[in-house]
């Protein structure tokens, strides 16, 4: 192959209470990467559609030319990647935009390969791709759209936690912007060991809950007392975004990823489909039009669309 075309879906990221570590994709809106081979052994972006804000084209200060950097560093072919992003996840919302068109570009240029890597191999290029955008090297949104589903990521390390296929989730994106680096400043500060027992104990009863396929723990588990309380107040009208979700018995609802995105895990499709008009109506009181998505928490991994 000479081209290829990748799609990488949108994701949670930290899922509450698994920070950093633990994240979920979502079915329907996702990034597209095509990568072809050059005969010039280096990356370069020929272009990227579909943003609504100006995203750089240098390789080194793009997620998607970052990580195919690396990836080149490290098994060095003799031809190099040029990339075309079109971009289908809003710019500071919270999905796993930054993450999205890092993983499409990885499994598109993997496709070209003389010996293609899995998508645990991948994963470090994936960090070095993310960490241009967030500053930092965490894995929430890029393993999970490597492998699909709800996915535990470590620095070095990726796995996946099985959720029953009847669980769904809604993801409400308001009008509105959140950068992950503005979202991050928000979290300096002193933290109380009490703090972290309590999100120990809650990451545990969610990672518990999963695997036996018990929403009574995941609903006991499913709350953030570290990073919510520190974030909440730069997303007008949470508080009653997540109050929806909880009136329509959500197993919990947090933050998206950095916000401004909400999430809500239920038990059932129905459940989340009676959820979503309330937690938007709620953003709309707050002053922000916003727009739904009702997924199973079993979302798709990234794969080649062409």
């Amino acid at each position: 192959m000479k081209e290829a075309t990748a799609f990488a879906p949108a994701s949670v990221g930290n899922i509450g209470v698994g920070f950093d570590i633990l994240g979920h994709t979502i079915a329907g809106p996702g990034d597209r990467a095509t990568v072809r081979r050059i005969a010039a052994p280096k990356i370069r972006i020929a272009s990227i559609r579909r943003s609504t804000v100006e995203l750089p084209l240098e390789p080194q200060l793009n997620t998607a030319g970052a990580a195919l950097i690396a990836l080149h560093a490290a098994i060095r072919p003799s031809f190099g990647f040029e990339i075309e992003l079109d971009k289908g996840i809003a710019f500071g919302s919270g999905m796993g935009g930054s993450a999205a068109s890092c993983v499409a570009a990885l499994v598109a240029a993997n496709a070209l390969l003389d010996a293609p890597q899995t998508p645990e191999q991948l994963y470090p290029y994936a960090l070095a791709g993310e960490a241009v955008a967030s500053g930092g090297y965490h894995g929430d949104n890029v393993g999970a759209m490597l492998l699909g589903g709800v996915v535990l990521a470590t620095h070095d390390r990726l796995v996946r936690v099985p959720v029953p296929a009847a669980w769904h989730c809604v993801v409400v994106h308001p009008d509105t912007t959140l950068e992950t680096r503005h979202a991050r400043e928000a979290l300096k500060g002193a933290y109380a060991l009490t703090e972290f027992v309590a999100q120990s104990a809650h990451l545990a009863l969610v990672l518990c809950g999963c695997h036996q396929g018990d929403a009574n723990l995941v609903r006991a588990g499913l709350r953030d007392v570290l990073v919510e309380p520190r974030r909440a107040a730069l997303i007008p009208g949470f508080a009653a975004v997540k109050q929806a979700a909880l009136d329509h018995l959500a197993l919990g609802a947090s933050i998206s990823g950095a916000g401004p995105s909400v999430f809500a895990w239920f038990d059932s499709e129905v459940a989340a489909e009676l959820a979503a008009p309330a937690m938007r109506v709620a953003f709309a009181d707050a002053g922000l039009p916003s727009e739904a998505f009702v997924s199973p928490i079993n979302g798709p991994a990234a794969a080649i669309v062409r």
